[in-house]
């Protein structure tokens, strides 16, 4: 406890009387205080040796420290005054070690090159106005304040756009200050801006020791763009979500719009939507038998036609090869690795794949994961030079889900699936034909085989012997013409050599058959 008591002794007589005890070199009698303040004069910062007369050869101890470089100097001079340069600086004349004096230097930062603290903030305020109005800034600053100091700055400046006002007409300024609490300083200025054309809005600052605090004022009734910049991110957040959903879905866009504005292949006198080609092998007729055939028949609804004999054998094709791939509107060929080997694949590709896309137009091919990886060369580049007119597919582990992507693309493929209700029977894409020709029709029921019951009725007017479709014919009163022997009606041939026979040739294959 007594130590405590001594050393609060010792700091109560002053730090001076506490150095000089702890270093031997200070004479108590030849001391003083000396305090420099940084930035309030310019450098370099000046200490002079106070004895008296000045002695022409001294040296200069800093805490007892000989100063190497000071020797024969009557002052020290210091470039940069900090914190570190204070001390215990003791002047001695050489040879006499009784002719010393010390000066403890002490080092602060004057009060007045503090930033001062603004008030609410001093950060970017944003006011409105129109032209005509008024508007008002106020700025407040707190300040560290030393009245002793004599080089103090403490007054507010305003500047517009770095420039100090000129027009007093249009600014009216109210300068108040007072001291809050000891050692601080409130500085207040109400600048009052009368807007009277554009050139008034801007930026406005306030400054104090150096430091600023901004007021922008801005037009009200300028142009925003900010709901253009809202409407540009919007467009943007919808093209990328637009985008995300068009790579993940855009198969199924696409058969959506095939299946609601796609062309209906009507009138081409087609019997099946698909004719598949494959070599009859286990694998292959496996493939087509359970999966492919199943799948086009059942869950899409196409009628399809298998062939397992070669579509191109070595010599040229046959006429009932031509006809079924002629009937057909597709064709699809399985090219597994042992189509591949068939004679026509093996000899001369190329020319049999041209061959083929005189056959059929836009052929599909469908190859096997597994095998397409050992095609040959020469294969794979022949059918990257005709992708133009061909589709291919590849069959992989996971298209055995009907919403794989295989799947979508051999739907893609085939034509537009006709609409047909259940109490129909027949090809709905023959029963959608214009052609009404009774020889082209399979349902010829409708033929009215009932002869004319009052033939003398009708004044001459003779109805059609088959029935309009549109609607009934018109019935007239019966007149009183003797009665003759019904004749059989007639029927107008002169058109038929205009109408479209080809959609039943296989009806007039089977009429000469039975001949």
């Amino acid at each position: 406890m007594a130590a405590i008591v001594a050393a609060l002794l010792l700091l109560s007589t002053g730090s001076w009387s506490l150095l000089s005890q702890a270093q031997t070199c200070v004479d108590e009698s030849r001391f003083k205080e000396q305090v420099m303040y940084t930035g309030q004069q310019g450098p370099p910062y000046r200490l002079n040796c106070p004895l008296e007369p000045p002695q022409p050869r001294l040296t200069w101890q800093k805490d007892c420290q000989q100063l190497h470089h000071q020797e024969g100097n009557a002052y020290l001079e210091f470039t940069h005054l900090s914190l570190e340069d204070q001390g215990n600086y003791t002047c001695m004349q050489q040879g006499n070690s009784t002719a010393s004096f010390t000066v403890h230097l002490v080092v602060k930062e004057p009060q007045c090159s503090r930033a001062p603290a603004f008030e609410p903030n001093g950060g970017l305020n944003r006011l409105w106005g129109n032209v005509g109005t008024s508007v008002t800034l106020n700025c407040t600053a707190l300040l560290l304040w030393d009245q002793s100091a004599e080089q103090c700055d403490n007054s507010l400046q305003w500047t517009k756009d770095g420039r100090s006002l000129s027009n007093l007409t249009r600014y009216t300024q109210n300068t108040s200050s007072w001291s809050p609490a000891a050692g601080q300083l409130m500085v207040n200025s109400v600048l009052v801006i009368t807007i009277k054309e554009l050139e008034d809005f801007g930026l406005y600052s306030c400054t104090v020791r150096n430091v600023s605090s901004d007021f922008s004022l801005q037009n009200t009734n300028r142009p925003s763009h900010t709901a253009a910049v809202i409407a540009a991110v919007f467009l943007l957040l919808l093209l990328a979500v637009a985008a995300v959903v068009y790579s993940r879905c855009h198969l199924n866009i696409k058969l959506w719009y095939r299946n609601s504005y796609g062309d209906y292949e009507l009138n081409d006198g087609k019997l099946y939507d698909a004719y598949i080609s494959y070599v009859s092998n286990d694998y292959d007729r496996k493939f087509v038998n359970f999966i492919l055939k199943p799948h086009l028949e059942k869950k899409s609804g196409y009628k399809v036609h298998l062939n397992d004999n070669d579509i191109l054998p070595g010599g040229e094709p046959s006429a009932e090869l031509l006809m079924n791939v002629s009937r057909s509107r597709r064709l699809i060929v399985l090219l597994s690795h042992a189509y591949l080997e068939q004679d026509w694949c093996c000899s001369n590709f190329r020319q049999g794949l041209l061959h083929l896309l005189e056959i059929c137009q836009r052929p599909v091919f469908i190859m096997l994961e597994g095998q397409s990886k050992r095609m040959r060369p020469e294969v794979k580049e022949q059918l990257s030079e005709q992708q133009h007119r061909l589709t291919v597919l590849t069959w992989r582990h996971n298209s055995v889900t009907p919403s794989s992507v295989f799947w979508k693309e051999l739907d893609l493929s085939m034509p537009r699936q006709v609409p047909f209700h259940a109490e129909y029977a027949g090809d709905p894409q023959t029963m959608l034909q214009d052609d009404k020709d009774p020889m082209l029709t399979l349902e010829p029921d409708y033929l009215n085989c009932n002869s004319d019951i009052d033939p003398a009725g009708d004044l001459g007017l003779r109805l059609p012997v088959y029935k309009a479709l549109a609607g009934k014919a018109p019935v007239l009163p019966a007149a009183p013409i003797p009665a003759t022997e019904p004749r059989p009606s007639d029927i107008d041939v002169s058109d038929l050599g205009s109408r479209n026979y080809g959609a039943r040739s296989d009806f007039y294959c089977l009429v000469s058959e039975d001949i």
